[in-house]
């Protein structure tokens, strides 16, 4: 009943997700190596943007971990890795950038941001509890819990594919911003584009495994049936 043929569903999304990590790991280490030629620090850049946008009240603070980084919208708070903070590489600088993309994101109000922020709870509560019911339901050959974990999985299925315009339009907002306000030259903006185009490859990797996941469930309660 665990394993099953349907798993060859998920067999494409596991090598791509696999590809992804390894992809953003090497790109993001491979830029680390190249200190960008203003000599700013990601930290420098993050506070220089959120200030450019009106910002001025949104902290930066430090976190430990790698590839950490993130906007809080609930605290309003910028985090940033030590890799990135203290850091003149180019790929720190386009980590920070994008990071800010979010905080002005959710200054503006942007759409798929508000929406991805109010399925989170749903979402949390789906992931969680999506695959307990759907196996107990399968165990008791009860057809309304196979049902009821289908729906739930397909919320976090939906926050996935919600995220996707989120970080596509942060990273592209991050190049756009790096470029005109002069603190990447030409020929440093090609690699910033590289590290945030590897990190989107991964968030690309988790809706395919998440949209394939939910295909298998719906493969197995017609089954059952």
């Amino acid at each position: 009943m665990i394993w099953d043929s349907t798993y060859a569903l998920l067999i494409p999304a596991f090598i791509l997700a696999i590809y992804a990590q390894g992809k953003v790991q090497n790109t993001f280490n491979k830029y680390m190596k190249y200190r960008n030629s203003g000599g700013y620090t990601g930290a420098d850049v993050a506070r220089r943007l959120l200030d450019l946008n009106g910002l001025y009240d949104v902290p930066i603070e430090l976190i430990s971990g790698n590839l950490t980084d993130h906007y809080d919208p609930s605290k309003r708070v910028m985090r940033l890795s030590r890799d990135v903070y203290s850091s003149t590489s180019i790929a720190a600088l386009g980590v920070a950038a994008h990071e800010t993309g979010h905080a002005i994101q959710h200054k503006e109000g942007y759409f798929p941001l508000r929406l991805r922020n109010s399925i989170v709870p749903i979402a949390n509560f789906g992931s969680n509890l999506a695959w307990p019911l759907f196996l107990l339901g399968l165990i008791m050959g009860y057809a309304p819990l196979l049902d009821f974990g289908i729906i739930l999985f397909s919320a976090a299925v939906l926050f996935q594919i919600v995220t996707l315009p989120v970080e596509f339009n942060a990273s592209n907002r991050a190049i756009k911003i790096l470029g005109s306000e002069g603190i990447l030259n030409q020929d440093e903006i090609r690699p910033a584009r590289e590290v945030l185009n590897a990190a989107a490859l991964t968030y690309v990797a988790a809706t395919l495994t998440s949209i394939l996941q939910l295909f298998r469930l719906i493969i197995l309660r017609e089954r059952r049936d």
